[in-house]
């Protein structure tokens, strides 16, 4: 009797470490998807919860919906520790600390008023889309971008480190030409200034007054349009020279005819037959 429930309970935790953890198998991506759209879910209520007008009129069902999601997500955290092998392993993961603080908040509403606001964190579990997105093609393109960004850093901290400069020296500029009349009360929010407007967020709570300071505005308004597209341009390159060299690596040449559009895996010529 006791060996039968032992493997009903040992089937039980393996069928349902396939579905929790599995990403591989139909189950577990449609609890993956599951999982997720009931935190986006969560995020919502707590959201509308902010909403006064909308509170006052839904709070019963608010709170009725946030707690069921909070049972399952409970549940969820204890099958999840259950089913693996080294519950630490789980407990003690970035996932696990994650889901713990996830699921905290509700509880915590019984003894500390206002708790139930910080289950917005919950948006931090929406990290495990990246698990779902595991698959050969995702990851490949997640290397080539990771790889294009690695390999032209050096470029843009040197150009990062050109906007810093060019920023202190026309914020200097301009607290020399505007004064603290014009809003420009130090150099540092002068700086802070020549940042906003080279961004072209332009908050307006500073404004050059004097005819000088309005050139020298417009001269970083249009210099911010460049700067926005050079750090894009330098890793767009880098990925278009990764491709180019993939593609290369990937291509057979003829010795009769000199073509490179062969695939490595050809065996004749595609535009003279000759066995390559």
């Amino acid at each position: 009797m006791r060996e039968a429930f032992k493997s009903k309970y040992e089937l039980f935790r393996q069928k349902t470490y396939i579905i929790i953890y599995g990403t591989n198998t139909f189950a577990g991506r449609l609890f993956d998807l599951i999982l997720l759209g009931l935190i986006l879910l969560s995020v919502i209520l707590v959201m509308l919860e902010t909403i006064q007008g909308f509170d006052v009129k839904y709070h019963d069902e608010l709170v009725f919906l946030e707690w069921i999601i909070t049972i399952f997500f409970s549940i969820e955290y204890i099958l999840r520790i259950l089913t693996i092998k080294k519950p630490t392993k789980y407990i003690f993961s970035f996932y696990g600390i994650i889901d713990l603080i996830a699921t905290l908040p509700m509880y915590l509403s019984f003894f500390i008023t206002g708790t139930s606001v910080l289950t917005v964190v919950r948006a931090l579990r929406l990290l495990r889309l990246f698990k779902i997105l595991n698959h050969p093609q995702f990851s490949s393109q997640s290397v080539h971008l990771r790889e294009s960004i690695m390999a032209s850093r050096g470029r843009i901290l040197v150009f990062m480190y050109f906007v810093l400069i060019s920023c202190i020296l026309i914020g200097s500029i301009m607290y020399v030409v505007e004064g603290p009349e014009s809003g420009f009360t130090s150099i540092p929010t002068a700086i802070y200034w020549c940042i906003v407007t080279l961004t072209t967020v332009g908050y307006g709570d500073i404004s050059p007054i004097t005819p000088l300071g309005q050139f020298i505005a417009s001269f970083v308004m249009i210099m911010g349009y460049g700067i926005i597209a050079v750090p894009t341009g330098i890793v767009t390159a880098e990925i278009a020279k990764n491709n180019l060299i993939r593609e290369q690596k990937n291509k057979r040449i003829c010795k009769n005819c000199a073509s490179e559009e062969n695939s490595i895996s050809a065996k004749f010529c595609s535009e003279c037959g000759h066995e390559l």
